[in-house]
Formats: structure tokens, sequence, C-alpha cells
């Protein structure tokens, strides 16, 4: 179950409220545990490497990779992690990960773009192994990640030289800073109470190349784009300003390690990037630069880019509008799975660089156009364009359909459940159900708030009348008189867990959800606490980030 007392400290809870979204953090907060669910643990223990931050013994924090030939997660349990990679000698955090010591960790693969954290204390097990138990784990949205392929180099190739080791960044190092779209950072709070807020975070942050920003002091400015909310890390450098920064020469396996103070800009407006919300301006007072330091390489990978041109748009709700699009040469589009989202890229007039979104595919999987259906944001810049912008002819980047939001393979019977434009990935989903004319028992569940907000009326009606295993619920919380009269719903208010349960779908039933966080946090937790076992509760959150 989730944890009852806040998932917040202090200083998180001062950054969220000074940023204006403390009563939507306070939502998605129901979403980091005091342990890992299954699906954190199966994926942590696929993982060729994971990020590190913590602090050596003076109390400065550093950022590293932990890498091993199998991985370097050798057991799991609910509550810890079992280790079993090594940081080098020369790694500046290698006293840091020792017994007794905090450690923030991030698991992320840049092929799939997924990522997962945990935070907590190692205690020693057996042999050399190191055990990290459990304070905090929740997963992250896969915004701002850069696609990369991983390999391994062999021994004759993986020959680390020597660190340097400075208090400024020389220029060389200043030109890798400048080149980079990735780096990660480290930060952490201590009450002095010991509560499981406490702790390090070690955490992504992504962008065009050249998104950190150094000014003629040497000072890093990166900056902090629409997030999940929490305000992880500026929450603990709101209270203690010591940051670790990691960049990854992902070609050669070299490691740039800086220390230092950070402050943080709480307007955006002063960052050269549009799209900044805020920046995290930090001075840098230790370096290490580790050349070949890993043995993993990573490589661009074949994203099926494609040009694609748009040739309808459709408004389907007073907030929905479907962009379909077709392959600019004529070739015929990639299949998709039911469920996965369509990785885009507009060129919009004052932003830096490609503006990136991905949206989910509304339609079927084998379609002979892509049709992503995208809610408008007030402050969206990307669905402004979309809206109001892009017209029939125009142009845009992709890359291939991707994503793991997919329904699990079997006959088991399946509850679709969503809100709002989280209609998207089940209303593709619907389709492949019922083209594949199988007899899995399927139940769509929808909630919006009345019939001019509601998306797709018609099309999930008729999908529901061509199958005999598919039935349809409406949920509208606030209808229009017409819709009183008018049979346009099922039921007055919002979905619930157990009116989910009290669909009668089994105790082998799969329930995906997708909507907004509160939505989410709702149902999961419910669905939990009336005993439908974690593994078959799947979701997918739609934040506004425009």
């Amino acid at each position: 179950m989730a944890q009852k007392i806040s998932p917040f400290h202090a200083g998180e809870i001062e950054a969220q409220r000074h940023a204006g979204v403390a009563a939507r953090a306070s939502q998605g907060g129901r979403f980091i545990r005091d342990h890992m669910p299954l699906q954190h643990r199966d994926f942590f223990a696929t993982q060729p490497f994971l990020v590190v931050a913590g602090a050596d013994t003076s109390g400065k924090p550093w950022v590293s990779i932990l890498e091993g030939k199998d991985g370097p997660v050798a057991a799991h349990t609910e509550r810890s992690l079992t280790l079993v990679g090594q940081l080098a000698a020369d790694d500046p955090l290698v006293q840091g990960v020792v017994q007794g010591a905090s450690v923030g960790i991030l698991g992320i693969e840049l092929a799939t773009k997924r990522r997962n954290r945990v935070n907590g204390r190692l205690r020693s097990g057996t042999a050399s192994e190191l055990v990290l138990d459990v304070q905090q784990s929740f997963g992250n949205c896969a915004q701002y990640i850069h696609e990369r392929a991983l390999h391994r180099v062999d021994g004759a190739r993986h020959t680390p030289e020597p660190p340097l080791v400075t208090t400024s960044l020389n220029t060389d190092q200043k030109r890798w800073i400048a080149a980079a779209d990735t780096l990660f950072i480290g930060s952490g709070f201590s009450s002095g109470a010991g509560h499981n807020t406490d702790g390090f975070d070690a955490s992504h942050r992504g962008g065009e190349p050249g998104f950190v920003d150094i000014d003629r002091d040497g000072k890093l400015h990166i900056p902090d784009y629409t997030g999940n909310n929490f305000f992880n890390t500026i929450g603990n450098l709101v209270r203690d300003p010591k940051v670790g920064l990691l960049f990854v020469d992902f070609a050669t396996g070299g490691l740039l390690q800086l220390s230092g103070q950070a402050q943080i800009i709480w307007d955006g407006s002063q960052s050269r990037d549009p799209q900044a919300r805020r920046m995290i301006v930090v001075t840098v007072d230790s370096v290490v630069e580790r050349q070949q330091a890993l043995a993993l390489r990573w490589h661009a990978p074949d994203t099926g880019a494609m040009r694609l041109r748009v040739t309808d748009k459709v408004v389907e709700s007073q907030e929905i509008t479907s962009v379909y699009l077709a392959r600019a040469d004529g070739l015929p589009l990639v299949d998709f799975k039911p469920g996965q989202h369509l990785p885009i890229a507009l060129n919009v007039p004052g932003q830096p660089g490609p503006t990136r979104r991905s949206y989910s595919l509304s339609g079927p999987g084998d379609a002979e156009t892509y049709r992503i259906s995208v809610k408008r944001e007030a402050h969206g810049i990307a669905t402004r364009v979309l809206h109001d912008v892009l017209k029939p002819g125009d142009m845009i980047d992709a890359n291939a359909p991707s994503g793991d939001f997919v329904p699990p393979e079997g006959g088991d019977p399946l509850v679709l459940v969503s809100a709002g434009v989280g209609v998207t990935p089940m209303l593709s989903i619907l389709h492949g159900v019922v083209d594949a004319a199988a007899a899995r028992p399927v139940w769509f569940v929808h909630g919006t708030r009345n019939s001019d907000t509601h998306a797709f009326r018609q099309e999930v009606a008729d999908l529901v009348r061509r199958a005999e295993n598919v039935a349809q619920r409406l949920y509208y919380s606030t209808p229009n008189p017409d819709d009183q009269t008018q049979n346009t719903h099922d039921a007055q208010g919002r979905v619930t867990a157990e009116a989910l349960l009290a669909l009668g779908a089994g105790s082998k039933a799969h329930y995906m959800i997708c909507g907004p966080t509160q939505f989410i946090a709702d149902l999961s937790d419910g669905l939990e606490g009336l005993g439908v076992p974690t593994a078959q509760i799947h979701y997918e959150t739609f934040g506004p980030v425009g």
C-alpha cells in the first residue's frame, strides 16, 4: 500500500508551493511508495547499469554509474536491491557507496525511455555485496530522454585513463558540456530524524544539444522544464544547495563528474530557453574527468525517423482534436501495438530547437494513417501548434511508434478505464480487441464532464456493437441538461474502484488505467485496497506538458 504520511520533505513541499503545484504534487505523491512494485523490481534486475548519487566522506555530492558484466543487481525483494557492481577506486563516489550510506538510484533504459527511481540506505550483504534497503520508490515519465542503444566493449578495448582532478572546468570540458543533450544530477536532504524522505536522489535532465549554458564565470545554467511536479531535486537544493552532476560521453564511456553549489532561479524567463520554467545555476568547485571509465558504449539507434504529412484534422470535442498523418514519401506506415505513442518533433518559431512530444496513437494499429488526438493546453507550446497552426499538407518529423503501455497477452479479462484525453490509447486498444475478433472479455469504462467534452462517442459505440465480448460504461461528472434527458451516459459522477469491481470481470482481470494523476491514484489505490494484485493494475499518466 502507499505510504500514509507525506512522501515529500519540507523542502520539496516548499518548492511545490512556490511553483503553484502543491495540490497536483500531493495527488502524484501517492505513486511514491516505501517498497518496489514487481514491475520496478524486474526492471532494475535487467539493467546493465544504474545511475547512483551519494556523498563522499567530506559530504560532497557526486553522481556516478554502477555497471556490471551481468548487471549490477543480483537479487531483489519488495523492499531491497542486492548490488554486486562496484565503482572504480578512482571514482569520487567510491567512498559513498558503502555500508550505512544513503544513496539515490536511477534505473534508465535509454533505448526504450523507461526509468524508475529508488532511494534508500546501504547495508552489508554476503561477500562483497551491498544491499539497498528501500525508503522510496517511484517511476518517471519518458520526457526529455534521448534514445540510445547500448553495447559493451571487451577488456582490450576498455582502457580507463587516469582521472584528471581539478577545481574548475577547462576548455575541453566546457565543450563537452556545451555539446551534451543529457546530464544526471544528484542532491540530498537530511532532517536528522531518519525519515523516509531523507537521503539522496538521482535524477535525469535532457534537452537539445547545448541545453546547458555556461556563462563567463564558468557557472552552469540548467533549464528546469515541466515535469512530474514532485520537485525532488529542487526541493533538496532549497534546503541543501550542494549538488553533483554527471555528463557521459556515450561514444567512449567517459565520465565528467562535477560537484558544487546550486542556486534556484524561479523565473524561467531569465533563461535563453523559452521552455524553461526555472533554472538551476551551479557553481562548480570540484571536477573529476575519467576517460573511458565505463565498459559501456551507446550509439544512436534506428528510431525509424520519418517525415509525415498531415492529411486531415478532425475536431473530436471542445478540447480534443485529431491529426491524421501519412508518410511524405508515400511508403506504408509501420504498424504499431495498440496503446503505444508516436514521438514527434515540431519546429516552433521562437524555440531554440525542435519541440519534442509524444502522443498516444488513437486509431487501429494497421491503418493507412496514424492518428494522434491531442488535448489543447492553455499554455502548451506544442498543443497550440497542433490545434491552431498545423493544417493539411504540412510536414512534421517523427520516430517510429514506441511504448510498453500495451495489453497483457492472453485471454484474461481486460478492463479499459480512462478519463478525459486518457481515452486515446484505450480507443486504440479497443480497435485491436475488436479487429482481432477474440473472445477475451473487455469492458470499456470512460469518464468525462459531459457530452461537450466527450470525444469519440460514436466511434466507441460502433466498436462495442461489433463485438459481443465488449461492454461499455460511461460516466459524466457534470452532465448538461440535455445529457440528463438524452441517455448519453450510464452514470453521473466519477469512476470508482468499487464500480470497477462491480463489473464482475473476475479475479484474473487486468485493469488498464489512463488519465489525470489523481484519477489514476484514486483507482489504483482503491483497487489495491480491494484486493486486486498490483501486477494486474497497469497505468499511464497524462500530464499537461503542452
